[in-house]
């Protein structure tokens, strides 16, 4: 039995790919790896638009009271950093970061950041929403 999963696998041809790097142009993803290297991220890092519309882009109300999108980007990549130090060994983590909508009092807003394999088989961190894939 197992040869023959073997031979299936060798036999496989990719049908059709979505590269990260044709995420990013695409706008799906987007790379936030410089900002992420200042925050101490050693891997490239990239956020989905549905993070970005949902939670990183501040409303009008929470600009008036100082909310930009970098500082809110800092406040996930710190925040998700104490999340890895804390975890075991795992390639998903979930985290609960505070922001302020409609300049209101800070609510929770679960994230979730997979860790895995780039273009090249390298390891790459995306962070998301948690319904997100």
């Amino acid at each position: 039995m197992e040869s023959n999963e073997n031979n299936l696998l060798e036999n496989a041809k990719i049908i059709y790919a979505y590269t990260r790097t044709q995420a990013i142009d695409d706008g799906v993803l987007d790379d936030v790896s410089k900002l992420a290297k200042e925050a101490g991220f050693k891997f490239p890092v990239a956020v989905t638009c549905g993070l970005w519309a949902e939670v990183i882009k501040p409303d009008e109300a929470s600009k008036a009271i100082g909310q930009s999108e970098t500082g809110r980007l800092w406040d996930i990549l710190m925040i998700l950093r104490v999340a890895i130090r804390k975890s075991d060994n795992t390639d998903i983590i979930l985290f609960s970061p505070l922001f302020v909508f409609n300049g209101e009092q800070p609510i929770a807003k679960q994230l979730k950041a997979v860790c895995g394999p780039g273009d090249d088989f390298e390891p790459v961190i995306t962070i998301m929403l948690p319904n997100e894939d």
